[in-house]
């Protein structure tokens, strides 16, 4: 198959195991896991963060939405620099910016210099997990959907250890998670470095245009928008829930980190065999309606003040959350005929760009309003998710075919 046939129309070998990988794809999915660390390492410690630099909830949640807002910008160029610097070089110039912008998160003296750095470490953010899962998916054996399940491996590992590590060094002190895990993404940038051949550069060089000329698809503008507003649903978890928990940085990060483990079992274990079984859209639709219930459910336990309920719902979210991951990314990668870093940059563009509104919008509804109205509106953009996918459901033929 070359790079521009629609995967679709072919179904990967499910014989091959995806951990029997070349060292080189294990050093990218260890530097991806750190990558996806990066998201939920700030969650057990956004209250310390908020009383450290006398912030508001809002002012801290937009430590999120400056990183996803970036990142979900700077994906519109990744191929375009890709294509003409190689894979390998764009890898590394992306955890080099990291290193670089965690580390100085690490010695903000204020809410707006930590804002700004994270925007930074949101860039080099960008240009490493866009390029990694087209590397990932180039470099490891198995078909696309072993690449895919070994890549979101490493995103439920990321988001499970973040808010552990997180919560271990932020006991410490709040600073400490930043310069951690600046060194974990030395550590990826050496291992990389040494590990990975430089791949052959694509004959054709991306154009700045090309991944908004691939949403022109209707298969890949209906996935994308619809990730959009399930990544507004996941985000109001991941970043306002430890506000209403009222817990201590090792509470919120043992939530978060059991959260984390369902969300990377149901992304291996049970969401490739939920999508042979009863097909993509069919599970995305299961997996949106779960989303929404356990979204009013703990609307519902934040009325009634049931808190043993609440953090039970929490973690359970990990299990629609780890189903759509999976097979968003898979139906982004195969719904079109696009080269797939072009189709992976256009659906990354639309979708980060749910979880940079999230954080914020659900922090001021929680501060102004009512901490229920985030997780209610989190429920409604599931039910319009499932909406889209049904009214559209045409554009989403080719997925019919895996």
């Amino acid at each position: 198959m070359t790079a521009t046939e629609p995967a679709a129309l072919s179904t990967p070998p499910r014989s091959r195991s995806p951990w029997h990988q070349p060292l080189s794809v294990y050093a990218t999915a260890f530097a991806a896991v750190v990558a996806f660390m990066g998201i939920g390492l700030v969650d057990p410690i956004l209250p310390s963060i908020a009383e450290g630099l006398n912030a508001t909830p809002s002012q801290v949640s937009l430590l999120f939405t400056s990183y996803f807002l970036v990142t979900a910008l700077a994906m519109l160029i990744t191929g375009f620099i890709s294509s003409r610097i190689g894979s390998k070089a764009t890898l590394l110039l992306g955890l080099a910016i990291v290193v670089v912008f965690a580390a100085l998160s690490g010695t903000s003296g204020s809410v707006a210099e930590l804002i700004g750095f994270r925007a930074g470490w949101g860039l080099g953010n960008a240009l490493f997990i866009a390029t990694a899962l087209a590397v990932i998916v180039g470099s490891a054996t198995g078909g696309v959907e072993s690449a895919i399940v070994l890549y979101e491996a490493a995103l439920g590992v990321g988001i499970a250890s973040g808010p552990l590590l997180g919560a271990v060094l932020g006991d410490w002190h709040w600073r400490a998670p930043f310069f951690g895990t600046a060194a974990l993404m030395a550590v990826g940038f050496i291992l990389i470095t040494v590990l990975l051949a430089a791949p052959a550069r694509p004959a054709t060089k991306t154009r700045l245009s090309d991944p908004l000329r691939a949403l022109a698809h209707g298969g890949l503008s209906t996935t994308a928008v619809t990730a959009l507003f399930y990544n507004f649903a996941f985000f109001t978890v991941l970043a306002f829930t430890p506000f209403v928990l009222g817990m201590s940085p090792y509470g919120i990060g043992a939530v978060f980190f059991a959260w984390g483990v369902l969300v990377a079992v149901s992304s291996v274990a049970v969401a490739p065999r939920l999508h042979h079984r009863i097909g993509a859209v069919p599970t995305l639709h299961t997996a949106l309606v779960l989303l929404l219930l356990l979204q009013a459910a703990i609307a519902a336990a934040l009325l009634v003040g049931a808190q043993p309920a609440l953090v039970v719902l929490v973690i359970a979210t990990g299990i629609p959350i780890g189903l759509n991951n999976t097979v968003f990314t898979e139906a982004a990668m195969e719904v079109s005929d696009a080269p797939r870093p072009v189709a992976s940059a256009g659906y990354n563009f639309v979708r980060w760009l749910g979880g940079a509104c999230a954080p914020f919008v659900a922090a001021k509804l929680g501060e102004d309003i009512s901490p229920v109205y985030p997780y209610a509106l989190g429920a409604v953009c599931c039910l319009v998710a499932v909406a889209i996918l049904l009214v559209r459901r045409r554009h989403l033929a080719p997925l019919r075919a895996v």
